[in-house]
């Protein structure tokens, strides 16, 4: 900032000069430094009124990404692996899965808007996949997008939520999955508030949630 004022100060000098040998008689003497004063009080509103609304523009940015860090908090349980990848034949699914689920994991189904019973869930826990238990996302990352679907910033772990691409209903979307079961999960849009300005969208029937102790 005393940076700026001295180049506007030299500005300001170098403009009296021109000034003072342009006009005759006694008007140097009072015309410039007239303008000068006004020039003085404007140039310095402007940069004190700038500089207000960078460090304001600065602490709202950090307040913002602060508010959905997750760094304090750490995920420390389970991460997918290969290894870790579980496959079961339709009946077998059919068997474990509710008729609803079954027809949400296994054929990408979605269900209605406002239906789902984790959309206005305010607890604290993890939700994990309704299929095979695979910690998918943590309430810290969730908001209430008024999409009517359960709505996550951000997965809990980078590699617990596939993501691949749907043309479905002559649309192109990306879809997100379980990468452990394959169980289809609902889609991802680049919608979402920050830090990721992502919308993960996900139907409550493909979740199950785990109250956090």
């Amino acid at each position: 900032m005393e940076d700026i004022h001295y180049k506007l100060n030299q500005r300001l000098d170098r403009k009296i000069r021109a000034f003072s040998i342009s006009i005759p008689g006694y008007l140097p003497g009072i015309i410039p430094w007239a303008a000068l004063c006004v020039l003085l009080i404007f140039e310095t509103h402007c940069v004190n009124r700038n500089g207000a609304s960078v460090s304001k523009n600065a602490a709202d940015k950090q307040k913002t990404t602060s508010s959905y860090n997750l760094s304090k908090t750490p995920y420390r349980g389970e991460i997918f692996t290969d290894k870790s990848r579980i496959e079961k034949p339709d009946r077998e699914w059919k068997k474990i899965l509710s008729p609803a689920q079954y027809k949400i994991l296994r054929q990408n189904g979605t269900e209605p808007p406002f239906s789902g019973k984790y959309n206005r869930i305010k607890k604290r826990g993890i939700f994990v996949c309704a299929g095979c238990g695979l910690p998918l996302f943590a309430s810290e990352a969730k908001y209430d997008s008024g999409s009517g679907w359960p709505s996550f910033w951000s997965p809990i772990h980078p590699k617990n939520v596939g993501t691949k691409q749907d043309g479905s209903h002559g649309m192109i979307r990306t879809e997100i999955y379980c990468p452990r079961c394959g169980g289809h999960l609902g889609h991802v849009f680049k919608d979402g508030p920050r830090p990721t300005g992502l919308r993960y969208c996900v139907n409550s029937l493909s979740l199950k949630f785990r109250v956090k102790k």
